[in-house]
């Protein structure tokens, strides 16, 4: 049983956004659930930034609105998941407690008159979000509207102030014990920096220069633990009196929350995905992100919480999404691992900040082509019934670790900055989206033993346990394919001593002994299996231990040296392998070394010859197939399907009509994990 069963059960693929009823009147309320009904919404979010509506007083709380809205959409048919408001306390909390206001890294307290303005380190804060809480659980917990507790929203918030200090300090007297260990781990004998109490240590303030690494993120770890402590705390008042499911929105590669710390303290793994229109990488950074949040609760269906049906109105420049990619983002969700897709969000805003994004009853009303599309969409999804509760069969797993983000990238003082460790983790995704090999993004602790072929694009900072995981790989007979700049440092970003990537040196067959950034010519590299080619950004200066040399390179002080090497584990067929990337190849090389440690690992891609304009993801026994241009696109198939689209029967050769696709249901898959 997974967290989504219950409300998916009886309604299949669930549909929906949020709603914000306490920004209309009444008449509006009935018309948007008459809406709702034709358009097959079946879940929505309510009460979000609701607070100062439902207690306009301190202790004095009015809920006759949204009886009668809970009301309303329970008469409908439609289930609801409803909020606690804590991510957006009332301009009257900070007015009579200013302490509940975070304060910005150069000590300047927040104002009201936008959201996310809370302290999360505040008693008095985290008192009040209690109340209110409690007051809604009291209430709402039997209600038969309520199937879901929506907890917060986005977190991500940080505070530098005194409180959250305090907080700090009884967090690393938890981690450390005591003061040596912890001036070992954070190497203070630096810069003079060692501590004799715990009552010494300050957050990361703003500073004259660089400070320590270590202390930093240490600092990002204590940040989203004491988030995580916020969303425990009304996680345990609704589990006084309710045993509906418990979720919060993501933001998936957002670097303010570790969601692996945080899978086993939701019920269901919700996610806030919006693509961007203007950006053709676009959908494949979407798919990205799918494959992320799917992999922090270990596989199970999740829910896409948010997206946008139009423009947004927080870009530069805000280009709408065609009702095309509308659904297409939807279903490339689905084809991910959701089983709901939901929108920010049911009517559009006259007023406030956000009165320019778009929403599922746009401005001009439901007489549009936009609202007309939002109908046909919740007709659409309710065919994928058969998809429901499914997984995703992944034979490729592709390590991503928070910790090791904010040590390799987001800490100043390195190498580069030009080396992005998304923009890595990107570039590996990229060829198996585009062969629509399923793949799962996971930890470096993950159980990787049923995954055929594991690649590491940039994992700086890893610990001595996760490193020996990773290891095991090859050793077991996979496929192992490593990117440069990992394994440099430990888990307090401390650089391991001797020849690099030190715990993975044997393995690889190959180790360095200094990086090497490149100016904006890059430097040529010579490779008999790839072609020559010029690589960028980055260089390593290695040698082969073993390893076979696929390319060198053939230009600079590093003429001669590998650039890409390949260790053999064992013989025969089942023979385990591991790969080293030491630099930064062009796009098409990149995917011809994807390609050939996905082809040594066995896995195959479940379509050929397909189009590039079109993507292919399997999930259980179908498979989605879908057209992203605005051109008629042929697709060759293995044998006869149907259609859960349309119910039709389709065999040898699929035509999809611009921006159109298909859920193919196909025979059952020999191979289940």
């Amino acid at each position: 049983m997974t967290g989504l069963d219950a409300l998916t059960a009886a309604r299949g693929v669930l549909y929906g956004g949020d709603w914000n009823p306490e920004q209309w009147t009444p008449d509006v309320w009935r018309e948007d659930v008459a809406l709702m009904r034709a358009a097959g919404v079946n879940l929505v979010s309510v009460g979000i930034f609701s607070w100062a509506t439902l207690e306009p007083e301190p202790g004095r709380f009015d809920t006759a609105w949204l009886d009668e809205v809970l009301d309303l959409l329970h008469g409908a048919g439609i289930a609801v998941d409803l909020a606690t408001p804590s991510a957006s306390p009332p301009p009257w909390l900070a007015h009579r407690h200013p302490e509940t206001s975070a304060v910005d890294v150069h000590g300047v307290r927040m104002s009201v008159g936008s959201r996310n303005h809370f302290c999360p380190g505040s008693q008095v804060y985290r008192d009040h979000v209690a109340a209110v809480v409690r007051h809604l659980v009291d209430r709402y917990a039997d209600h038969p509207a309520v199937a879901m507790w929506h907890v917060g929203n986005e977190f991500g918030q940080t505070c530098w102030c005194d409180l959250c200090a305090d907080r700090l300090r009884t967090w690393l007297r938890r981690r450390y014990g005591d003061v040596d260990a912890l001036d070992a781990a954070w190497a203070t004998a630096f810069w003079s920096q060692r501590y004799s109490s715990f009552d010494e240590v300050v957050p990361p303030r703003a500073a004259p220069y660089l400070h320590n690494p270590a202390a930093e993120l240490d600092f990002r770890r204590f940040t989203s633990d004491q988030l995580r402590d916020v969303h425990r705390l009304q996680v345990a008042i609704i589990r006084e009196r309710s045993d509906a499911p418990v979720t919060t929105n993501f933001m998936n590669f957002f670097p303010g929350v570790d969601q692996h710390t945080w899978a086993d303290d939701v019920d269901v793994v919700a996610d806030d995905c919006y693509t961007d229109p203007a950006d053709p990488s676009s959908p494949a950074r979407a798919a990205l992100a799918h494959d992320l949040v799917r992999g922090v609760r270990r596989g199970e269906p999740w829910l896409l919480m948010e997206q946008a049906a139009g423009a947004v109105s927080w870009r530069a420049h805000n280009v709408p999404k065609s009702t095309g990619a509308m659904v297409l983002d939807s279903l490339r969700a689905v084809a991910h691992g959701a089983d709901g897709v939901c929108y920010f969000q049911w009517r559009a805003s006259t007023g406030g900040a956000e009165r320019f994004h778009s929403a599922m009853v746009p401005h001009a009303g439901p007489d549009t082509d936009l609202h007309r599309a939002v109908r046909a969409q919740g007709a659409l999804l309710q065919r994928l019934r058969p998809v429901v509760g499914t997984r995703v069969d992944a034979r490729v797993a592709l390590v991503f670790d928070w910790p090791a983000w904010w040590a390799g990238e987001l800490l100043p003082a390195r190498p580069s900055t030009r080396l992005d460790v998304l923009g890595q983790l990107a570039a590996y995704h990229e060829p198996l989206w585009r062969a629509g090999i399923a793949t799962d993004v996971v930890p470096p602790s993950a159980d990787l033993d049923g995954y055929d072929l594991v690649v590491v694009p940039s994992l700086h900072a890893v610990t001595d346990a996760d490193a020996a995981n990773v290891a095991r790989v090859p050793e077991r007979g996979g496929v192992l394919l490593v990117g440069p700049f990992s394994a440099v440092a430990d888990e307090h970003a401390r650089v391991r001593r001797g020849r690099f990537p030190v715990p993975w040196a044997d393995v690889l067959g190959a180790s360095g002994e200094d990086w090497r950034p490149l100016d904006d010519a890059g430097v040529a590299v010579a490779s008999a299996a790839y072609g020559d080619f010029t690589a960028t950004t980055w260089s390593e200066h290695v040698r082969s231990d073993g390893a076979e040399v696929l390319a060198t390179y053939a230009g600079g002080d590093l003429a001669g040296r590998p650039a890409l090497t390949r260790r053999a584990h064992g013989d025969g067929p089942g023979a385990g392998q591991a790969w080293y990337v030491t630099t930064v190849p062009p796009r098409d090389v990149l995917a011809a070394v994807v390609a050939d440690c996905v082809a040594a690992a066995g896995v195959t891609a479940p379509l050929t010859d397909v189009p590039d304009d079109v993507e292919v993801a399997r999930r259980g026994d179908v498979l989605f197939v879908l057209n992203r241009s605005r051109a008629k696109q042929t697709v060759r198939l293995p044998g006869a399907a149907t259609d859960l689209l349309t119910g039709d029967l389709v065999a040898d050769e699929l035509l999809l009509p611009a921006e159109g696709a298909a859920a193919l249901h196909l025979a059952p898959t020999e191979r289940t994990r």
